[in-house]
C-alpha cells in the first residue's frame, strides 16, 4: 500500500455519521443523551435524528443519534465525552 493510500481518511468529511449509545433504561435516557449531543456540537439535535431500541427485557435502552459532522475533530468530540459519562455504558 503506498503512503497516499495510507493517509487518506477513513470517513470523507462532511457526513452524516450514526453514533449508538447504551445504558440503563432509567430517568429518560433518550433525552440525555440528546443533551450530551448538543452540548458537544453546539446545535440542537432534532427528534427524528434520534431512535432507540430498548433491550429484550427492558432493562437497557440503545440510542442512535444521526448527526452532521464537519470534521474528525467533532467527531471525536463526541466520542470523548461519551467516554466521561457515568450514566453511558456502551458506544459505538
Amino acid at each position: 500500500m503506498n503512503s497516499a493510500a495510507r493517509d487518506k481518511p477513513l470517513i470523507q468529511y462532511p457526513t452524516v455519521y450514526t453514533f449508538k449509545v447504551l445504558g440503563k433504561q432509567e430517568h429518560a435516557f433518550r433525552e440525555y443523551v440528546r443533551q450530551i449531543f448538543k452540548r458537544t456540537l453546539g446545535t440542537e439535535v432534532p427528534l427524528d435524528s434520534i431512535a432507540e431500541r430498548p433491550s429484550r427485557l427492558g432493562k437497557y435502552l440503545s440510542v442512535s443519534v444521526s448527526v452532521y459532522l464537519l470534521s474528525e475533530d467533532q467527531r471525536r468530540a463526541i466520542y470523548e465525552q461519551l467516554h466521561k459519562e457515568k450514566r453511558v455504558l456502551y458506544y459505538l
